[in-house]
This record gives structure tokens, C-alpha cells and sequence, in this order.
């Protein structure tokens, strides 16, 4: 079946449609993939028994033998997948099959000797939650946040480039008090870094420690032996932060944990989408057209946000997944179930989610330009906006309830800023204190939106 076949017959579109867009991930989360990571707990596994004082009937490895053993999963190929799935076929259990292959392995590099320490004393959970554990931190570092690093520049350049773009601001959806793009992008730029910080911050976990998390099989084998010592030094060696008290599964709290933490990250995203969407339809920003790319069937002029609304789309579909995953992961029935272990294997959709969806918002971000004269046309057109300023520099004044005073004269009707004028020439005040209201104007009523615009630490906030 050619390429195009295989995507066109795909059941979902992450492997279909947007399969190109997502190669990145497959390194992780393929069926492969999981084979791999695999290999390579199973591996380090034996290693580590090999180095152990008291663990006497795995002889030492030497340096070549490590070698070659580590070169079974960092050469892992097409073909090493494809036996072990036939060894899955076979026995009809996805871990078993990794160790009946490697295995076969040991016996290929003259290591028959050290075929029993394959998997010795350990649940297949011992495997899985360490290989999860490996393959979504690894994503996360290589993929997720690479990419969510280029839509945090994006926003940074466009944030100090706009910082002074005055724009009217809609609180409500109505006219408010002024703001500039630059500084409602850099409030986007700062969330998401925040953002970006909790999900670089989550230590994910792992177990080692038997069937039903009490070291039963290893203390029979081998009672003189410190295994929680040792299965702490195991975690870690795989960069992985150890939970010793658990039942037969690692409990999926980090992994929740780091669910929740690209949840917000993506919702972030979802409330930048849709106000750069709305930015569009009211004209203050367009948009740079694709050469030969459609806007509608019907209508030839138009250029549609279709960036902007896929990523929110494929963000909202991200956010589904990673919010049932943080509920339904951390709970097991009594000491195992294995409703987890079907859930977890959709890991991988969430990401690949995730990652369409920064792809989209980023592609949007490079396609805008911001359209100054309309903006600035617009805010000018609303000049009621300078009542919430009249009114509290008269309450500086002493003026009597001067809210009530701006309030009766622009309400639910039109101003100018000669009937706002003439309001100011008939107040009690001195000509100083009317000559300030008047030299108000909506575009110079933004306050520090330009200073705001260009702050990257909340600390210098603090400082002024």
C-alpha cells in the first residue's frame, strides 16, 4: 500500500491527514516505540543486577557486553519491531513477547548465560510504567516544548514590535478603556510562560517493586539483598523519580500531574486563538494569503483564519484527553486493574493533538500583520471611553459624584469629544484641571500598556 493509501484508509486523522505534521511523535508513541522503551528498561534492568553486590548469579557484564546489549534498543529497528509483534501474536502479551525477543538476543551475542536475569522478578508493570515514564518525558523534552518555545518567541517578537499600537479594548464585548496589541499579547506570553515552566517542572515517576508492590518475589530470591535501596537506585538511574509505596501499578500521579500542567497551557492557547480570530473579523489584523490556497469555495476573497480555528479545534480535542487522563489515570481498583493500561496507550493521541494544535496557532502567528490605521480609526471613534478618566481625575478634584455625572452623559448613547468638551467647559473646576480633561484623547489613554508590553518577569513588575 503506497504512503498516500495508508493515509488516505487511516482511521483517525492524526494518522492520516495530518500524519506528516506529526512524525516527530512517532519516535514515542508508535507501538514501536513502546517496544523500544522497552527494551531498553529490560536492558538497563539486567545491567543493573549485573553491577549489584549480593546478586550473585548475574555475572558481571563487562564494557563491550553492556555495549552490545545497549545497542539493541539505540539501533532498535523496523525489523526487531516486527518479531517482537510476532512474539506478541504468539503468546498473546506485549511484555512477555519483549522478553522472549531479547532472549533470543542474548543467545545471538554468546550472553546465554544471562538469559535467566531477563526479567527477573519483576511484573510487567515493573516494565510498562518505567517505559511510559521514559517515552512521554522524552516527548515532552524533544517535541512538546520545542514547539511551544517557537509560539513563546512568536509572541515575544509581535509583543515588543506592537508594544505602543494603541487599540480599543472590549470589556464585554464593549467599548473599554484603551490598551495596546502588544501588551494583550505579552499578557498571552506571559501565562503561557508560566505555563511552560509547570509543565518543564513536572519529575515524573516511576516503581520497581513486584506484583503487588512488596517486593514479594525478590526478597524469596534474595532475602540479603536491599531492595528498596536498590530499586530507588534503578529509578534514578533512568532519570526517573522513584515511589517506593505503591500497589502493583505506579499510581500515574506525576503523569496526572503533567496532564493538568499542558492542559493549561493548551487552554491558554484555546483564549489566544479565539481572540486573534476575533482580531481578524473586526479588522485590525490581516492576514498574509498562501500562494494557490482556497479561502471558499464560493466566495474568492476570502482569507480565512483557518489557523487560528484548527488550533483551537485540535487543542480542544488535547485538553479533552489530557483532562480524562489526570481523573482516570491515578485510579486502580484494589491492587490492579487494567483499565489504566488502554487509556495509557491514548497518551500519545493527546500529544499528538498538542502538537497540531501549536503547529496551527504558530503557522497563524507568522501570517498576521496588524493593521494600524483601522485600529487606531476605531479607537478614536469612541471617545466615551475617556469617561472612566474625567471622572476619576475629578474625584482627585473633590468633585461631587462624578461617576454619576459621566454616567448620565454617555450611557447608551454616542459621544464626541465636542460634546465631551463642552461637558468639561461648564464644570466647577479651575481652567488647569480643564485643560488636563481636554488634552485627554483615547489613543493617549493606555497608561503603561507600552512598558507593560515589553515586561518578561513578573519581579520587575513588582520593582516599580
Amino acid at each position: 500500500m503506497s504512503d498516500v493509501m495508508q493515509q488516505l484508509g487511516a482511521m483517525t486523522p492524526l494518522d492520516g491527514r495530518y500524519r506528516a505534521d506529526l512524525a516527530p511523535l512517532a519516535s514515542y508513541f508508535s507501538e514501536a516505540a513502546l517496544f523500544r522503551y522497552r527494551v531498553q528498561v529490560e536492558i538497563e534492568y539486567l545491567i543493573f543486577l549485573s553491577r549489584a553486590q549480593r546478586i550473585d548469579f548475574v555475572p558481571t557484564l563487562d564494557a563491550s557486553q553492556q555495549a552490545a546489549l545497549r545497542a539493541l534498543y539505540r539501533q532498535f529497528s523496523d525489523d526487531d519491531a516486527m518479531a517482537i509483534a510476532a512474539w506478541d501474536r504468539k503468546v498473546n502479551h506485549d511484555v512477555k513477547a519483549v522478553e522472549y525477543w531479547l532472549r533470543e538476543q542474548l543467545d545471538r551475542l554468546d550472553l546465554g548465560q544471562w538469559k535467566e536475569a531477563v526479567h527477573f522478578a519483576l511484573t510487567s508493570e515493573d516494565v510498562n510504567n518505567l517505559a511510559y515514564g521514559l517515552l512521554v518525558r522524552e516527548a515532552r523534552d524533544q517535541v512538546i516544548l520545542p514547539a511551544l518555545a517557537r509560539i513563546l518567541e512568536r509572541l515575544r517578537e509581535v509583543a515588543d514590535a506592537e508594544a505602543a499600537s494603541d487599540m480599543l479594548a472590549r470589556t464585554h464585548g464593549q467599548a473599554a478603556t484603551p490598551t495596546t496589541f502588544g501588551k494583550e499579547i505579552n499578557v498571552f506570553f506571559m501565562r503561557l510562560r508560566r505555563a511552560n515552566e509547570a509543565i518543564l517542572e513536572v519529575r515524573l515517576t516511576g516503581k520497581l517493586n513486584g506484583a503487588t508492590g512488596t517486593f514479594a518475589a525478590q526478597v524469596a530470591a534474595l532475602p540479603d539483598v536491599d531492595w528498596l535501596t536498590f530499586s530507588r537506585a534503578f529509578v534514578r538511574s533512568l532519570d526517573l523519580d522513584p515511589v517506593l509505596l505503591t500497589t502493583q501499578i505506579e499510581p500515574h500521579d506525576s503523569l496526572a500531574t503533567l496532564c493538568d500542567a499542558l492542559k493549561r497551557a493548551n487552554t491558554i492557547l484555546i483564549d489566544l486563538c479565539q481572540d486573534l480570530w476575533r482580531y481578524i473579523s473586526d479588522g485590525y489584523l490581516s492576514q498574509a494569503p498562501r500562494a494557490g490556497e482556497v479561502g471558499s469555495s464560493t466566495m474568492p476573497h476570502k482569507v480565512n483564519p483557518i489557523d487560528f480555528e484548527n488550533g483551537e479545534g485540535n487543542l480542544g480535542l488535547a485538553v479533552a484527553l489530557l483532562e480524562h487522563f489526570s481523573r482516570k489515570l491515578p485510579i486502580s481498583r484494589l491492587q490492579r486493574d487494567l483499565s489504566d493500561s488502554t487509556v495509557l496507550r491514548n497518551v500519545g493521541v493527546a500529544f499528538g493533538y498538542t502538537l497540531l494544535g501549536y503547529q496551527r496557532t504558530l503557522r497563524g502567528l507568522g501570517k498576521i500583520a496588524v493593521r494600524h490605521e483601522r485600529m487606531h480609526a476605531d479607537l478614536v471613534a469612541h471617545p466615551e471611553v475617556l469617561a472612566e478618566a474625567v471622572q476619576t481625575i475629578l474625584r482627585r478634584e473633590g468633585v461631587a459624584e462624578p461617576y454619576e455625572m459621566l454616567k448620565t452623559l454617555t450611557r447608551g448613547r454616542e459621544l464626541s469629544l465636542e460634546v465631551l468638551h463642552q461637558f468639561v467647559d461648564e464644570l466647577s473646576v479651575s481652567e488647569a484641571v480643564k485643560a488636563e480633561l481636554r488634552a485627554l484623547t483615547p489613543a493617549g489613554y493606555t497608561g503603561l500598556a507600552a512598558r507593560l508590553a515589553r515586561v518578561r518577569d513578573d519581579r520587575r513588575l513588582e520593582a516599580w
